[in-house]
């Protein structure tokens, strides 16, 4: 049998695990057979996925986390290495965007708010730092482990309005490849670091920014269209098969990527 591909009984740790792309990434490795770990701040959303994923049969559970919190990350997997015995994986999916932070087409770049950019840096970039920090341990005491961060398209190009959230998303992406060398020739090549880069997905952050009430594009949604080949946005579960590779031994040669899922955006000039 060929288990390159085989990732049951894996432990998985998601960080940002409630918001839209987490809940689909943690049902469908639930569904692989993976332990699914939630992490989040939102408890009684948490609940609500874990339960969903149990009634389909996926072992899952939710863990409160806060990525800015440095001691609570290490209780958290303290209390997941103390039941589980490992960490083989971990998703660092917690992120986001806020006013202040983006400049609206009727605003300039003085109107950009320091505290509202450092803030948002701080969420997706630092916010990614800490949980590889601690959770990276584990993986190391074991001699094997995956870790995969979140980048994103305005990582690659410089999109207008999201000036804080694209600044944040191009650092994961360095820190990315840094960690990927970093860890191999430190901790061995069982341990990898790759990201994966999604498309346009319409999650709960964006949601406003790209459709109207009633479902339809705004101008900025019309845009990404204009702009993706495959001319829609992306699911959210179209991004699983990407983790699930990146997660398994099939990618056991592949650190310090950033594996793109867009429809082409990135690869469309005109």
């Amino acid at each position: 049998m060929n288990n390159l591909f085989n990732i049951k009984d894996y432990v998985v740790v998601i960080t940002g695990g409630t918001g839209v792309l987490g809940r689909s990434i943690a049902k469908y490795l639930a569904l692989e057979g993976t332990k699914v770990i939630i992490g989040g701040r939102k408890e009684d959303v948490g609940k609500q996925i874990v339960d969903d994923i149990t009634a389909a049969g996926g072992a899952c559970e939710f863990v409160k986390m806060d990525v800015m919190n440095k001691e609570n990350i290490q209780q958290a997997c303290d209390y997941i290495v103390g039941k589980y015995k490992k960490i083989d994986t971990l998703l660092n999916a917690a992120g986001g965007n806020m006013a202040g932070a983006t400049i609206t087409p009727d605003q300039n770049f003085f109107d950009l708010q320091t505290e509202a950019f450092q803030t948002v840096l701080n969420l997706n970039l630092t916010g990614t730092v800490i949980p590889t920090q601690i959770f990276l341990k584990p993986m190391v005491e074991a001699g094997k482990g995956s870790i995969i961060n979140f980048s994103s398209m305005a990582a690659f190009r410089p999109m207008t309005r999201v000036c804080g959230y694209a600044a944040a998303k191009a650092g994961i992406s360095n820190f990315t490849a840094y960690m990927a060398t970093e860890c191999a020739k430190k901790f061995g090549e069982g341990i990898r670091v790759n990201a994966i880069a999604p498309g346009f997905f319409i999650t709960e952050q964006n949601r406003a920014l790209l459709t109207n009430p009633d479902g339809t594009y705004t101008q900025r949604g019309q845009d990404v269209i204009r702009q993706t080949p495959f001319g829609r946005m992306g699911e959210p579960e179209e991004l699983c098969g990407t983790i699930h590779y990146l997660m398994s031994d099939a990618a056991k040669f592949v650190t310090g990527t950033v594996a793109v899922v867009d429809g082409g955006f990135n690869t469309f000039a005109m």
